[in-house]
């Protein structure tokens, strides 16, 4: 592997998975390196895929087989008084998908072994160092340190190393980044349990005094059951039994429903933590080791899997003599704020969830009826929870739609803008002349009569927009961006 133009990931779940994936699709060598051996695990926490990582699962062909074997849920109920209407998203997936994490992986591990990604299991980073002068030298890169499934050591080297290695991410704690924040809730139990009686609704979830539960399906006969009482504050190395499971089930929703047969059962804590920067040098941060939050609103994994599609493209670009370095600055400026945005929702979400004290169920209450009969509000929490209502920052004077999330919009001929992003190129819709298509520009047409020229980045979002399609100024957006 040549280390001046190739990547090492750091970790196999869905983050690292759709990152190396998408590197090695743009031609990019990549080394996967992860400690666990090679095996998917059903024993996942993540259910949901929202809005916007459908999108950019479509985007790369994937988004239809994941439809296939989870199931749609169009409305979520919050605090047991209000609804949250998916079905009212401006996207071709108005919906929140229940899917296991596990078949996320799956998807996403296939496609990066058919892109040529070489995976190292059963190998653990020790630990990384960056070239001389921080890898401001083209040629200087990251040496990354491996001890291998024998015990066996090697060092690695790449021009750039992104750590997806989780909450305890060892490439994160090698760069000296801070990992601050604090434990929110504790001692929260999880199972795999087998269902007497199976639940009316999809996704099962209530808080009623002190306790809070959750059950969704797996789809092969178990359900997961997450469950938190405020008066068992206990360690995560505490026994559990199912019969505690079970009365928390029931203190929270009534009945148990007949849980039995857990395969699998285990306590955890959860914490609200950000690193202040998504990048040190050549080393960058993405999903858990970068975030971690409460699991409120089901947005860990889908956080993740959008950072990955924000920084893979941008890489591939400057890997490739495309940009310039200073275009990977974008993805600390892009990303940061909405990492900070998901702890700040997610743990609303959960202290009003869990709200005792008076004053707080007053807030929660006033918090509903806002919810309740403002249409703007309520569209606004639905866009953040399923991810389509953010937008990046945009250089003063920018056309209104730069930073903004592209739609999956008809373009001429019967086709739609995401099916045209599956070759990982930008891609430019326009009403009038424009340069042609290239290895690394898709030109299309609007569907409709619109007159707005726009500019796609890889990911889905505006690069660059005009009102008209003026063909010099068309030409010079595409050469400044795509290169």
């Amino acid at each position: 592997m040549n280390g001046t133009r190739s990547v090492i990931v750091v970790g196999s779940g869905p983050t690292g998975l759709l990152l190396a994936g998408d590197l090695a699709a743009a031609g990019v060598p990549v080394t996967l390196v992860e400690k666990r051996p090679h095996r998917i695990s059903n024993l996942s926490r993540a259910f949901a895929v929202h809005a916007r990582t459908l999108e950019q699962l479509d985007a790369r062909g994937l988004a239809d087989e994941l439809e296939a074997v989870g199931r749609p849920l169009e409305r979520l109920g919050l605090f047991g008084r209000l609804t949250v209407d998916l079905g009212a998203l401006p996207s071709r997936f108005n919906h929140l998908l229940v899917v296991p994490q596990y078949e996320v992986e799956r998807v996403l591990e296939r496609r990066a072994v058919k892109a040529g990604v070489e995976f190292r299991y059963e190998s653990e980073v020790t630990g990384l160092a960056q070239g001389a002068g921080g890898g401001a030298d083209p040629d200087d890169g990251v040496g990354v340190e491996v001890r291998g499934p024998g015990g066996e050591t090697a060092t690695l080297r790449a021009a750039y190393v992104v750590g997806a290695d989780g909450m305890r991410s060892t490439v994160r704690e090698a760069t000296g980044l801070p990992f601050p924040g604090r434990s929110v809730i504790r001692s929260v139990v999880l199972a795999d349990v087998r269902l007497a009686e199976p639940p009316e609704t999809l996704l099962t979830v209530n808080a009623v005094g002190d306790a809070f539960a959750f059950l969704a399906p797996f789809g092969d006969g178990y359900h997961r059951v997450i469950g938190w009482h405020r008066g068992r504050n206990v360690p995560d190395s505490e026994p559990l039994e199912l019969d505690e499971i079970k009365e928390i089930t029931r203190l929270a929703l009534g009945r148990d429903f007949g849980m039995r047969d857990a395969r699998w059962m285990s306590r955890f804590h959860s914490d609200e933590r950000q690193a202040p920067a998504y990048r040190v040098g050549r080393v960058f941060l993405a999903g858990d080791a970068a975030h971690v939050h409460t699991p409120a609103g089901g947005q860990g994994m889908n956080t993740g899997l959008q950072d990955a599609a924000n920084l893979s493209w941008k890489l591939a670009a400057v890997l490739h003599g495309h940009a310039g370095p200073e275009l990977l600055d974008t993805y600390q400026t892009e990303r940061h704020p909405v990492g900070r945005s998901v702890l700040r929702s997610s743990g609303g979400l959960i202290r009003l969830a869990m709200a005792k004290r008076p004053w707080t169920l007053a807030l929660r209450a006033g918090t509903t009826t806002v919810l309740d009969h403002v249409g703007p509000a309520r569209r606004r929490v639905a866009g953040q929870i399923a991810g389509i209502g953010y937008r990046y920052p945009a250089p003063r004077g920018a056309h209104r739609l730069t930073g903004t999330r592209v739609p999956d919009v008809a373009l001429a001929g019967g086709g739609r803008l995401y099916e045209a992003l599956r070759g990982g190129r930008f891609v430019l819709i326009t009403p009038g002349p424009a340069p042609g298509a290239t290895d690394r520009l898709a030109v299309e047409r609007w569907a409709s009569g619109r007159r707005t020229a726009v500019l796609v980045r890889p990911d889905g979002y505006v690069a660059w927009a005009a009102d008209g399609a003026d063909p010099v100024e068309t030409e010079a957006a595409v050469a400044a961006h795509v290169g």
